[in-house]
């Protein structure tokens, strides 16, 4: 699960460093919600969380985890999406409404993500340095 997490992480980078570019370029910053929410809530959120997988393999395990992956999957697209129409003046009510779900959406993820760590990690599951030597 950490894995998919960090490779969606990437994906993220890759738009928000674009969308940064795009401003620069451009001179046009309309969209710097949209560029911030892409790096904090795409790229730093999805990395911290798939090296938080990777690091606990028993809350990667987790039902939860899988909860966590598909809800923030979806929902923060959605946001994004709506978030850069309503950045271009374009915010109909059924634009407003599906922003507001897909942040619902994608903070529900991250609840889960909470609920999972509260839940399944653990100090005891961080190994000792004596343990990390003789493993390596």
């Amino acid at each position: 699960m950490g894995v998919r997490f960090l490779k969606m992480a990437v994906v993220y980078i890759l738009v928000g460093i674009s969308i940064g570019i795009y401003m620069g370029i451009s001179l046009n910053f309309a969209l710097t919600s949209v560029h911030a929410h892409t790096n904090l809530f795409g790229w730093a959120t999805l990395a911290l969380c798939g090296f938080t997988y990777l690091r606990f393999p028993k809350a990667a395990e987790s039902p939860l985890a899988k909860w966590h992956f598909w809800l923030q999957g979806i929902g923060l697209p959605i946001m994004l999406i709506t978030l850069t129409l309503m950045a271009h003046g374009y915010a109909p009510n059924w634009v407003t409404m599906l922003k507001r779900i897909g942040e619902s959406v994608a903070g529900t993820g991250i609840l889960i993500f909470a609920i999972n760590v509260f839940t399944n990690v653990n100090a005891k599951d961080i190994p000792t340095k004596h343990q990390h030597d003789v493993s390596m």
